[in-house]
């Protein structure tokens, strides 16, 4: 295993050694504007396309399942063979999905372009590994916290401007536009950011990708299509079937296997399987907030609460909560650090709960619902923050990427399931407005209890996370998980 400590940067390097955390950031900010700005186009893309809207939802389901499968992937191959590499070729192929959406009109040009795009979700995990390794300990807290924030800050700035796009030009400029972001983003990632000398050489584990692959691709397709095929068809239980008997075998070879795709070995420690589990309850509670929040301010006023914005309308609703995202990432870095990120994540979960208690106390007035929307991104701005931070101070240097990943993965996981139970709830909960089904008030105030409930079950799991331990102690305690591995592996 080769391992070297953050290197000093060569003479003449110093603009570049300054704008490493920028430009990642912004690389952050254009992963998650990318994955947002589809948005406005779906109610038009059937007939600009002239496809089915269940085919042009695909354009949403391609994105989410490449990006769930090759986050943990790419995680593993950054720790292999470099992360601003596997970093550099990630952004290329969003950029290239960018250009292939750019130049066509048709669906299956478009999802497949799409499935390319959803490499970018490797970006964050990546460029956290990259900050741990470049960065001093005292810079690496606010770093960190920074790029947690840019997934909340992309997805508030992508929206509204996607839509302003959409209304003003031809939908094609868009995908121009992130085109040349994208390739900015590869230029200046080559020029700024160094290759991390930290590394765990070894052999790549294929069979465990695929094995990932096809267990992520069943669930997570399964868990999307669900409320449109029907959650007991056939082609839906066959597929959490395939699911639960694949994962259960790639489970079974990731213990038995020298060189393992996922150390399941980190998975099963207190500090690191807890703060998963408290990423995918955060991640379903976060979700939920944009999700419902766009389609509540745009339901017609006829319905007695819709207030009836444009989508452009929508995005501004929104904006405020990116803002605070961004003003609140250093707060959320200086807490952790007094505090322990375990205690900054509780707290975020726990704001997050308060934000849909807003919610659901008045969700008429605009002013009170950005109110409840911005208070719901403040916490996720403690929460997604102190996740990796967790993960850091958890794992060994070399494997930082693939845990990371492994954590942006649940939350993925646990975004698609809201997205799921969010539907479920409203498709149940609806009434007629000029003859068309509509989701009910109640529907809505269901679906923020669901979600500030999920928040509390977050807060509770991260209060049981392991806090840290003094230096001495935890170098220690990685003697003795270094033996016990060890050992396990003999047997």
């Amino acid at each position: 295993m080769h391992q070297q400590g953050p290197i000093s940067p060569p003479r003449g390097a110093s603009l570049r050694t300054r704008l490493t955390v920028p430009v990642l950031a912004m690389c952050g900010t254009l992963m998650a504007v990318m994955q947002t700005v589809v948005v406005p186009l779906l109610p038009d893309l059937p007939r600009l396309t002239h496809s089915s809207p269940g085919a042009v939802s695909w354009m949403v389901t391609a994105t989410l399942l490449s990006g769930a499968v090759l986050t943990p992937v790419l995680g593993r191959a950054g720790d292999m063979y470099g992360k601003r590499r596997v970093l550099t070729g990630a952004l290329g192929l969003m950029t290239l999905g960018s250009v292939m959406c750019a130049l066509s009109s048709d669906i299956t040009v478009l999802i497949a372009a799409r499935a390319l795009q959803g490499a970018a979700a490797s970006v964050v995990p990546l460029s956290i590994s990259i900050l741990r390794d470049e960065l001093p300990p005292e810079r690496r807290g606010s770093a960190v916290a920074m790029m947690s924030s840019t997934v909340g800050i992309g997805a508030a700035l992508g929206l509204p401007l996607a839509a302003m796009v959409v209304q003003y030009a031809d939908w094609h400029t868009m995908f121009w536009m992130t085109s040349a972001l994208g390739a900015l983003g590869v230029t200046a990632v080559s020029w700024a950011v160094r290759e991390s000398p930290v590394r765990q050489p070894g052999r790549f584990d294929v069979p465990g990708a695929l094995g990932l692959a096809v267990g992520l691709v069943s669930l997570l397709l399964g868990v999307s299509q669900g409320g449109q095929w029907g959650w007991g068809s056939p082609r839906v239980v066959g597929l959490f079937l395939v699911s639960v008997a694949v994962l259960a075998l790639w489970w079974w070879r990731q213990l038995r296997t020298d060189q393992p795709l996922v150390d399941l070995r980190l998975v099963t420690r207190p500090r690191v399987g807890l703060s998963h589990v408290a990423a995918l309850l955060t991640g379903f509670a976060f979700y939920a907030n944009s999700l419902v929040t766009a389609q509540l301010v745009q339901a017609p006023k006829a319905t007695g609460y819709g207030l009836g914005l444009s989508i452009v309308a929508t995005g501004l609703c929104l904006l405020p909560g990116g803002v605070t995202m961004l003003l609140f990432s250093p707060l959320s870095a200086r807490i952790s650090t007094s505090r322990g990120p375990r205690v900054t994540l509780a707290l975020g979960a726990a704001v997050i709960a308060c934000g849909y208690a807003v919610r659901i106390a008045d969700s008429r007035d605009l002013w009170m619902v950005i109110v409840g929307a911005t208070v719901v991104s403040t916490g996720t701005t403690l929460a997604y923050s102190a996740l990796p931070t967790l993960i850091l101070r958890a794992v060994p240097a070399e494997q930082t990427a693939s845990a990371n990943g492994v954590n942006v993965l649940m939350r993925t996981i646990g975004q698609a399931t809201s997205s799921a139970a969010v539907a479920a709830v409203l498709v149940h909960h609806t009434s007629l407005v000029g003859g068309a089904p509509v989701p009910t008030l109640h529907g809505y105030l269901l679906a923020f209890a669901l979600a500030g409930a999920v928040a509390l079950a977050a807060c509770a799991a991260a209060l049981t996370i392991p806090g840290d331990a003094p230096e001495g102690t935890r170098r220690a305690r990685g003697r003795t998980w270094g033996a016990r591995d060890e050992a396990m592996e003999g047997a």
